[in-house]
């Protein structure tokens, strides 16, 4: 599966999945950027090329909407209510790896 087909196909790239997450919350792009670095303490950062082509196939797919320009030219951007249906859709698919992976570690002996 080609990751532009990831939201066609109802899963979402981690790049995907934390921009709309840090959209919950409407931002700019550079917010956005350091939303995600601190929600993952750091282990997950977006690039400015990433995130640029990211937001518009979000916006393409209308899972997020740009609502204001700012004085300065910054895009403000947020979640629409696909883009949260799509979120929670993902969230419980990922939920469930984990649950699937953790009966079956266990099942062999191991620990988390």
């Amino acid at each position: 599966m080609a990751r532009t087909d990831s939201i066609n196909m109802g899963e979402l790239t981690d790049t995907i999945y934390y921009i709309l997450l840090s959209l919950l919350e409407e931002k700019h792009g550079y917010l956005i950027m350091q939303n995600v670095n601190d929600m993952t303490n750091g282990k997950f950062t977006i690039g400015p090329g990433s995130l640029y082509t990211s937001l518009k196939k979000l916006l393409k797919a209308e899972l997020i909407e740009m609502t204001k320009e700012q004085k300065d030219n910054k895009k403000i951007y947020k979640i629409t209510d696909k883009g949260l249906r799509m979120l929670k859709n993902e969230v419980r698919r990922k939920k469930n790896m984990v649950c699937q992976a953790e009966i079956k570690l266990k099942e062999k002996g191991e620990k988390l």
